[in-house]
């Protein structure tokens, strides 16, 4: 009988271990600030929301509220297997909610309890954004399209969250290598991730035209034949084109075209002779060398041509802005540079687009309203930076871009296997630890409209590269663009930033494991 208790006290005993034991083994939810970009507020607090089997969504009736939550939905249920039907009426514990006037464009307010969480916003921008921080605060596994275990835990407490910039974007050039929809489609929804807004699509340069064109077709059919290497190149039909956008406008991001010039225009003028000043058409080109090409300034017809490409561009472009380049015209002399630009600038205003060209464009005489795109480095010329100022003075927004920061094509270390170096090699360190709102010298602080990540293509052929060049670095950017200033630390980000390695992975994505990060194993 002794025996018989005293085995029953080592199971009692063995059992109390076991329960005092199942509460640390308990999976624990992301606290609210670990997300990328930094919130602007966070108050943690309460007990975390757990999604179930029963979630609903419950969104207001408006279509592009209704849209959010479709996408919401669409985002959680491979991986959870929960139904979870969107509706605009009755209980719901995963509620989206507009209130106009307090949240801005695109900020929100995220609450979180254990009856559920709310996401609450002014505009369905702020809804968008609101829903890519509660997916950061789910586990990883989220991101993948088989049925996960779970659980599906959201940290109690409240985010309040609004941009600090209102531009933030990247670009992606498809014209020194062509990209299809679908690429281009697979890195919109990797950016809007990280709440970009701004997708800058640089469509012509020496090597390949990349848009159709009704008023001169052999610029896409001709000139879009190729790329760099010597390629099949390609181009994107108009339906084509309007899919991107739409696409981008369903994930918040407006498309930026560029048409750049009046160098880096090769393939133009390898399509038609008449844009030439001695009416002859040179070779298509392959190569990456840069600033042998230019517009003939004193033709006319160069200005129709001008008036042709961008009436029909800005028609497919429902977006305030229009890029027209301007960078590397070395075959152009200032004069005509300048008067190439008075002339050009106009036209876009004529169909109803803000000028967006690169820093160069402060050199001529920047239209009222346009933004000139700064791409300099660190030891760029004083020269140079004070006539950016100058023109930031005069009222010329800035977005910046410096190639020794911001090039995601610029190599992380001598041994990175793709891109350039002639910026210097720019690790992920060096790409978030500066603060876009002092960066250049006598630049006024309301001047400074954004940031944007561009990614040259010349060494880039598919999306695997494309990842693998973006990714960490994009997430800085995201941050610098976003988030407060106060926030900025990169000991603190580079764990938040160690954190998004398993959500890549789960969503199939070539990352960078830069070793001045602590990836989680």
């Amino acid at each position: 009988m002794a025996r018989i208790l005293g085995s029953l006290l080592l199971v009692a005993a063995a059992g109390a271990f076991t329960v005092a034991a199942t509460p640390a083994s308990k999976p624990a939810a992301t606290p609210l600030d670990q997300v990328v970009p930094a919130p602007a507020s966070v108050t943690p607090g309460g007990s975390p929301y757990r999604i179930t089997h029963e979630a609903r969504i419950r969104v207001p009736d408006t279509r592009a509220a209704r849209q959010v939550g479709a996408y919401l939905a669409d985002l959680l249920r491979p991986s959870t297997g929960y139904p979870l039907p969107v509706t605009t009426r009755g209980p719901a514990d995963i509620q989206l909610r507009l209130q106009p006037g307090k949240f801005g464009a695109e900020g929100y307010r995220l609450d979180s309890g254990h009856g559920g969480v709310t996401i609450t916003a002014s505009a369905p921008a702020g809804l968008f954004h609101g829903v890519q921080t509660l997916r950061q605060l789910l586990p990883a596994s989220v991101e993948k399209k088989s049925v996960q275990p779970g659980p599906w835990l959201v940290a109690g407490g409240t985010v309040q969250d609004t941009p600090r910039f209102a531009y933030r974007g990247a670009m992606l050039d498809v014209s020194r290598h062509f990209f299809t929809v679908d690429q281009v489609k697979r890195y919109i929804d990797e950016l809007a991730l990280y709440k970009f807004n701004e997708l800058h699509l640089h469509l012509s340069d020496d090597q390949g035209w990349r848009i159709a064109i009704d008023s001169w077709p052999r610029l896409a059919t001709y000139g879009g034949s190729t790329q760099v290497g010597g390629g099949t190149g390609g181009h994107y039909s108009k339906a084509d084109y309007q899919e991107i956008v739409r696409y981008a406008a369903s994930r918040y991001l407006e498309v930026v075209p560029e048409i750049d010039m009046p160098g880096h225009t090769n393939a133009a003028l390898a399509s038609y002779a008449e844009l030439n000043c001695d009416g002859v058409a040179p070779p298509l080109y392959t190569g990456t060398e840069v600033g042998f090409s230019s517009l003939c300034v004193p033709k006319q017809i160069t200005y129709d041509f001008v008036d042709d490409v961008i009436r029909e561009l800005a028609a497919l472009t429902p977006g305030r802005y229009l890029h027209i380049g301007g960078d590397e015209a070395h075959s152009t002399s200032h004069a005509d540079y300048v008067a190439f630009m008075d002339k050009v600038q106009p036209i876009v205003a004529k169909y109803g687009k803000t000028v967006i060209g690169w820093h160069q464009l402060t050199g001529a005489t920047p239209a009222k309203g346009a933004l000139a795109q700064y791409w300099g480095l660190d030891d760029t010329s004083a020269e140079e930076k004070a006539q950016v100022a100058k023109a930031a003075q005069n009222g010329t927004g800035l977005i910046l871009s410096p190639a020794d920061r911001l090039y995601l094509d610029m190599k992380y270390t001598e041994d990175t296997p793709l891109g350039q170096d002639w910026a210097g090699l720019v690790e992920v360190r060096r790409s978030y630890d500066w603060d876009p709102g002092t960066y250049l010298a006598g630049v006024p602080g309301a001047a400074v409209r954004g940031v944007e990540a561009p990614l040259w293509t010349e060494t880039i052929t598919k999306s695997a590269d494309i990842e693998y060049m973006a990714f960490p670095r994009v997430a800085g950017v995201a941050e610098l663009g976003w988030s407060p200033a106060a926030t900025h630390d990169w000991d603190a980000y580079k764990v938040r930033l160690a954190a998004q390695g398993p959500r890549w992975e789960a969503r199939g994505m070539a990352y960078y494991r830069s070793p001045q990060v602590p990836w989680t194993d």
